[in-house]
């Protein structure tokens, strides 16, 4: 699997950059029912990371920076069908290499309740007790690179 996988930076110009938020409206917002077409997304200074199987888009991942050294990794999503097979573990990786060839140190990140599993076996720390964002549980959890 991994050798049909490529992950590639764009940024919100770029023609792929519907097809990430096609993803993450199926993935992140329609089961909870909320569109991402509501929001105010602001993401043009945001370094987005999309995962490839041959021409489809079937993952994404985002990093915004928060702060001297600090990145906030978000709206990470694998299509369902590709789920379990190392998308989304590439795709961590990768944001953390390229987190760290930005000069960031810090990787910090919301986790909901039922992904707190996966970034523990990536290395990452629960920093927050549980709190609720768009309305689910997650816990804030941060990795040192």
């Amino acid at each position: 699997m991994d050798n049909e996988i490529r992950i590639i930076q764009i940024n919100t110009a770029h023609a792929d950059y519907v097809k990430e938020l096609e993803l993450r409206d199926e993935v992140l917002r329609k089961p909870i029912g909320l569109s991402i077409y509501d929001e105010k997304l602001g993401e043009a200074g945001d370094v987005h990371l999309l995962a490839y199987s041959g021409d489809a888009v079937v993952g994404c991942l985002i990093l915004t920076a928060v702060g001297e050294g600090e990145v906030k990794m978000r709206q990470v999503a694998v299509k369902e069908k590709f789920r379990g097979q190392g998308v989304g573990h590439m795709l961590v990786e990768f944001s953390e290499k390229t987190a760290k060839d930005m000069g960031y140190t810090k990787i910090v990140l919301n986790a909901r309740k039922e992904s707190i599993g996966f970034y523990l076996k990536a290395g990452y720390q629960c920093c927050s007790d549980e709190f609720l964002e768009v309305g689910i549980p997650h816990r804030k959890m941060c990795k040192i690179t």
